[in-house]
């Protein structure tokens, strides 16, 4: 599924796609706190930003790309945990896209408060 035109959109969900398939993973190794955590942040993130796509102003929209925004830097640590753990799956790839949406957001936040 991907949405015409709207780059964040699509790397959010493709990001919850890759979140919901590691939870998967931890889950199979019964790591069931950190996956049910990491499940909650990595999907908000593209929850918070669909649901802004539908602000009913601007300062709204901003407000709901700064969940978003919140929601990236939560999963970033619950990634960076299983990274520095043992036994636990490698998150290299997931953080990388992780950074890409956290610069998309970081921008769009910032173009849209200049233009207020």
């Amino acid at each position: 599924m991907r949405e015409i035109g709207n780059i964040v959109v699509d790397l959010s969900f493709e990001f919850a796609l890759s979140i919901i398939s590691f939870s998967e993973q931890l889950e199979e190794k019964r790591k069931f706190v950190i996956s049910k955590q990491i499940l909650r942040s990595g999907t908000s993130i593209g929850a918070n930003i669909r649901e802004a796509q539908n602000a009913e102003s601007k300062a709204d929209f901003i407000h709901k790309l700064k969940i978003a925004a919140k929601e990236a830097e939560e999963v970033e640590y619950w990634l960076l945990l299983c990274q520095f753990s043992d036994n636990y799956p490698n998150t290299e790839s997931l953080r990388v896209k992780l950074i890409s949406i956290k610069k998309l957001l970081s921008k769009i936040i910032a173009t849209s408060k200049k233009s207020n």
